[in-house]
């Protein structure tokens, strides 16, 4: 067997997979040449970007007063039990947004702050996630991990490109990241040599490996490899399931023409259970230490999901955000309820003296704050300690501030990820408070 105490990264490995494990506190898992107990302090700090686009209800979209006594609107609510474990931050806007006013010209540099071309030509700026992922993705299997639930649609509206508005992460000025919207293939990126599907079960090609690696741990650690092995199989089960059921976003049909009569109007998959395996992946891809940085797009900026689920069936989502109703209230609080999914399970992972959320910073924001294009001010909740350097409970409010750019906040969550930059976008200095 190898010597799994002694490597600089544990792993379990067997034929075309490779499956990294979770802290454990009788291994050196993130960097300890001997073994030894490694302090919570030196795991390693975690960023995920989520994004839903068209923004939130204008008139639920707020919060009053600090920590555990704050008070959210609600949109926010199901993010009650994390009033003292999160950041609202409020005012903070992005200045190249507003030459555009439509959907792609406010989405397409939200994480870069970098002016956009118009006139169906493709150029923006290098997003946060993918700058942190090119500094420090060398020191994992994956450099990121960029996730959708809604296909990319590549067509042009008002003079520029939906690439835009479909894509939130950069990996160049000219080059938006690749977005996997399959989860299995998005569970294949996490634990197989390649991407691609096959017959073999990810657990079962390590078993033997993870047989001989649980005689040389601690007891309590045994515990939590299998607690962990079981959460990867329940993954792999979920997506089998789902696959029987027929594809997920990116269906194809196989006929040229319909060969029923036109079913009544509805969304062709199950996006409850898609939004929950994409969450369920970003988790399994920070506990396992596989990637440090996430993004999760759960919808387009001008998107056309529907949520029957909801009893709101009958518009789709980015038509519904023109109007503060009652339904795009659940279809806002739909999204907030994905994030506190997230928290909650990455809170319920101990690492040492800390949770993986402790040791996280997941934040949420879209491209306007509202269905009426209002991006004088983005919306953005963050949830997670930062690996022990965010204080939580805090509402903030830079509206009346000068030097009020997204970018700031950008500049304070890199330098948390051991990133420092003396300028990104159109700021200059991180955000002190966060």
């Amino acid at each position: 067997m190898a010597d799994h105490q002694f490597s600089r990264r544990t792993m379990l490995r067997g034929l075309g997979v490779t499956m990294a494990l979770p802290w454990m506190e009788s291994l050196s898992v993130w960097g300890d040449e001997t073994p030894s107990i490694t302090p919570a302090s030196q795991a390693p700090t975690r960023m995920a970007i989520l994004f839903s686009g068209c923004g939130y209800h204008r008139h639920e979209w707020w919060a009053k007063g600090q920590g555990k006594s704050m008070e959210l609107g609600k949109v926010l609510a199901p993010l009650n039990d994390f009033r003292d474990r999160m950041t609202f931050i409020r005012g903070l806007y992005n200045a190249e947004a507003l030459k555009g006013n439509i959907h792609s010209s406010q989405t397409g540099n939200l994480l870069s702050g970098a002016p956009l071309t118009a006139g169906g030509t493709i150029r923006s700026g290098t997003s946060v996630d993918q700058v942190v992922a090119q500094k420090i993705g060398h020191q994992t299997k994956l450099p990121s991990l960029v996730l959708g639930c809604e296909k990319a649609n590549p067509s042009v509206h008002k003079n520029y490109s939906m690439l835009y508005s479909s894509h939130i992460s950069w990996s160049s000025p000219t080059t938006p990241t690749p977005l996997e919207v399959y989860p299995a293939l998005a569970f294949d990126h996490l634990f197989k040599e390649s991407a691609q599907l096959g017959d073999k079960s990810v657990l079962d090609a390590v078993l033997a490996d993870a047989k001989d690696f649980r005689r040389d741990i601690s007891t309590l650690d045994q515990h939590k490899l299998d607690e962990y092995l079981n959460s990867v199989r329940d993954v792999e089960q979920r997506i089998e399931r789902a696959g029987k059921r027929g594809e997920m976003q990116g269906w194809r049909p196989t006929l040229t023409g319909p060969n029923i009569p036109r079913p009544a109007d509805g969304y062709p998959q199950d996006i409850v259970e898609h939004m929950r395996l994409m969450s369920d992946i970003l988790v399994l891809a920070f506990q396992t230490d596989t990637t440090r940085v996430c993004t999760l797009k759960l919808n387009n900026d001008h998107g056309t999901l529907r949520f029957p689920h909801l009893g709101v069936d009958y518009m789709i989502h980015h038509l519904l955000s023109h109007n503060d109703t009652d339904d795009w209230l659940k279809v806002n609080q739909f999204f907030l309820e994905q994030v506190a999914y997230i928290a909650r399970k990455m809170d319920s992972i101990r690492e040492g003296d800390r949770t993986l959320l402790d040791n996280s910073m997941l934040m949420l924001c879209s491209s306007m704050l509202n269905g009426h294009h209002d991006a004088n001010q983005l919306p953005v909740v963050m949830v997670g300690g930062g690996g022990g350097r965010i204080r939580g409970g805090q509402n903030l409010d830079y509206l009346e501030k000068p030097d009020r750019q997204m970018c700031r906040l950008y500049l304070s969550m890199m330098d948390k990820m051991g990133v420092q930059l003396d300028s990104f976008g159109d700021a200059t200095q991180p955000l002190d408070e966060v």
